[in-house]
């Protein structure tokens, strides 16, 4: 029944903590909803492993999600959605919401200021036909550049947030970029948003920081709403998120909790 699926809660799925940062947005945008969490840390990071490894990693991960009596499911993971987005979706019947790097709106924003656009990802993602040919469609005026930040990961798996150490790292690999040639950066990896706050500070109040993250939540409601699925009023039982992992649960939940709350105080 369509009511039944409207209380039943929306997942989530991510290698590690990062794709937390659209969970919080979804929070924001879709109050009425529960959530289920899925953090992949026995494989995590993607971002540095093979095409091959993270679509074993993914394939089991969302098996064990589909177990469960979920509305939708949003991969919320940039290297994730590129890789294995296509056939998820031929295998499963419920709806699945991807990320991708927010190249388009950057490009549109950038169209009057005659300068560059960055974007930030995780290496695997920066080599995926899924970005290029998003990048060949889209800058038809040769002003995207990219570079990974494959360290930015691991630091926030850690919930190194450090502002001082992330500092110093991003000037270190960015060091050779002359960063008062962009008028927009994007965050091409759910990790990097931990860190807006640093990219503005590196960057310039004058630079944009975009993501992903709000516009993939939008898509998400639209879905639903169409699907006639959005709930609007909270459950009768809690709607806090259910967090789950395919390694070392109690303490996966833990730092995904510190996490949240790290989001919510910084107001990313």
């Amino acid at each position: 029944m369509v009511l039944e699926k409207i209380m039943t809660p929306i997942a989530l799925f991510d290698s590690g903590i990062g794709g937390l940062s659209v969970l919080h947005q979804a929070q924001k945008i879709l109050p009425h909803e529960s959530f289920v969490y899925f953090a992949d840390t026995a494989c995590v990071p993607y971002g540095t492993k093979s095409k091959e490894t993270v679509s074993l990693c993914v394939e089991k991960a969302v098996e064990q999600l589909a177990t469960l009596p979920i509305k939708a499911l949003v991969v919320a993971c940039n290297t994730a959605t590129s890789i294995t987005i296509k056939p998820l979706r031929l295998k499963y019947d419920f709806p699945i919401i991807g990320m991708e790097p927010a190249v388009k709106p950057a490009i549109e924003r950038n169209r009057l200021l005659n300068k560059r656009v960055l974007v930030l990802a995780t290496p695997l993602t920066l080599q995926q036909d899924k970005y290029n040919s998003l990048v060949t469609e889209l800058d038809r005026e040769d002003v995207v550049d990219a570079f990974p930040l494959p360290e930015l990961v691991q630091y926030c798996e850690q919930l190194t947030f450090d502002e001082d150490k992330i500092s110093t790292y991003l000037r270190e690999k960015l060091q050779n970029l002359d960063l008062s040639t962009y008028s927009t950066v994007v965050l091409g990896c759910t990790h990097y948003p931990y860190y807006k706050k640093i990219f503005k500070a590196l960057m310039g109040s004058s630079v944009e920081i975009i993501d992903g993250n709000i516009g993939t939540v939008k898509h998400l409601k639209s879905i639903l709403a169409s699907a006639q699925l959005l709930a609007t009023s909270k459950p009768s039982t809690t709607s806090e998120v259910t967090f789950l992992s395919s390694y070392d649960k109690v303490e996966t939940a833990r730092r995904c909790r510190k996490a949240l709350h790290y989001l919510s105080a910084q107001q990313i």
